[in-house]
């Protein structure tokens, strides 16, 4: 090794740099004691989650529904069955939960009364969506969300 300092700037610059060592344990607890770390995350953070409110779908349709994906879980007759149905949904630059275009030319077969509205968080992304049968396209929107959202029996 080559030094191409004097003695004195050799020492000097050692003497730095175990000082400079020294700190480092007492900068991270300091940071983790200020708050600069992430707080640990939570359960209830975890996965994909979805809230689905139901209305006028029908007795054993109507009601509040919690969705946990990846992993599995909530209050919901078909967990498993809802996931797999957004992942279908699922694909890379489109929304799964968008609207019927603007324009669209849809029939003026009417679906029944069900609305459901679907809020939360679903591939890191936040979700308020609304849901109704009131023509064909917004009967094949809320078909291809089932089991997610209840089957009716007004299907297309």
């Amino acid at each position: 090794m080559v030094f191409l300092l004097p003695g004195a700037g050799r020492r000097l610059l050692s003497a730095s740099l175990g000082a400079v060592a020294a700190l480092v344990p007492l900068t991270a607890g300091s940071a983790a004691a200020a708050g600069a770390v992430p707080p640990p995350v939570r359960p209830e953070d975890r996965g994909d989650h979805v809230t689905v409110v139901v209305r006028n779908a029908g007795a054993g349709r109507d009601g509040t529904y919690e969705v946990r994906c990846h992993p599995d879980a909530g209050r919901h007759p078909d967990v498993a069955g809802a996931c797999r149905t957004l992942d279908a949904n699922t694909r890379w630059g489109r929304d799964p939960f968008a609207p019927v275009a603007p324009g669209a030319f849809c029939s003026f077969l009417y679906g029944g009364p069900a609305t459901a509205q679907v809020t939360g968080t679903w591939a890191g992304r936040p979700v308020d969506a609304r849901y109704d049968r009131g023509d064909g396209c917004q009967v094949e929107r809320w078909d291809r969300m089932v089991p997610l959202l209840p089957e009716t029996g007004g299907s297309l």
